[in-house]
């Protein structure tokens, strides 16, 4: 029996077999924090945090790490600082495990 396949939005991570890489396209000032679903191919993330300061990321990380079963430290902004677009790493975290916990939130 295979594995389902992941989401577009999910991959393992290329650099740590025991983490993964999440595609999100984050949506700050929002009413409240909450995994929205999928967009193409990201996971659409809002959260009530302003984007100055990373405030925005901060609480980003903590929601998906809170999603996954994670401690809060295990999510980091890779790419996109800046940016709506954002690649999350999950350390600690495998991509099949995650794709479950995530399509339950």
């Amino acid at each position: 029996m295979t594995a389902a396949p992941l989401p577009p939005y999910l991959r393992p991570d290329p650099d740590d077999a025991n983490s993964c890489l999440l595609f999100i396209k984050a949506v700050p000032g929002a009413r409240r924090d909450e995994i929205a679903g999928p967009l193409g191919d990201r996971l659409k993330v809002r959260t009530s945090a302003p984007p100055e300061g990373g405030r925005a990321n901060k609480a980003i990380c903590a929601l998906i790490a809170a999603a996954v079963g994670a401690r809060a430290s295990a999510a980091s902004v890779r790419q996109g600082q800046t940016n709506p677009e954002k690649t999350i790493r999950l350390q600690g975290v495998l991509a099949g495990e995650a794709a479950i916990r995530l399509g339950k939130s």
